[in-house]
């Protein structure tokens, strides 16, 4: 699990864990991600405010070598329109990350067309002590109530909801073996 800076830890280059996805490296280097100084590995140097990784040991972003080129108001610009930026690479990284939402937004979702009712705790080791009770194999009480055998398996591994499990099939074992299972 990520870890995240305060920013106070004076924290050489003495290896760790990457402080943005705690992947554990020899190889970090100073970078300022959403405004927060971290040691980053070499996987989230892209995400340094910067636009580029520091050099080893340089924990600067620039500062006042160059001429500055604008009038009092240009700093605060410059913040505004990096925040900006900054917002949109996260907006776009996020996105990526969880996929494309446009085919539920065309299509719409089927949730209440066979939801997947409250089950209780221990669900799954009480449908599989049912099934093993009555000797049956998954693939019969699969081909038996015409569901599918990998539903079958994600109800009797208790993951039944981020299986996406239809509630036919909670109610159809519930009927099978006689058991409770639904808590309602």
């Amino acid at each position: 699990m990520p870890k995240y800076s305060t920013g106070g830890g004076g924290g050489g280059d003495d290896g760790d864990a990457c402080e943005l996805c705690g992947r554990e490296t020899t190889d970090l280097r100073k970078a300022t991600v959403a405004g927060a100084k971290l040691l980053v590995c070499s996987n989230c140097r892209p995400h340094d405010d910067a636009g580029n990784a520091p050099s080893a040991g340089d924990g600067s972003r620039g500062g006042s070598s160059g001429g500055s080129s604008g009038g009092a108001g240009s700093g605060s610009e410059a913040t505004e329109s990096r925040k900006k930026e900054l917002a949109r690479k996260q907006a776009k990284m996020y996105d990526s990350a969880t996929g494309d939402s446009k085919r539920w937004e065309e299509e719409g979702t089927s949730y209440e067309a066979d939801r997947l009712p409250y089950l209780v705790s221990g669900y799954g080791d009480a449908v599989t002590e049912a099934r093993q009770d009555a000797g049956l194999t998954v693939e019969e009480v699969a081909a038996e109530l015409e569901v599918d055998e990998d539903d079958l398996l994600a109800v009797e591994d208790g993951r039944a909801a981020t299986a996406n499990v239809g509630g036919s099939v909670v109610r159809a074992l519930e009927e099978r073996f006689g058991i409770g299972i639904v808590d309602e």
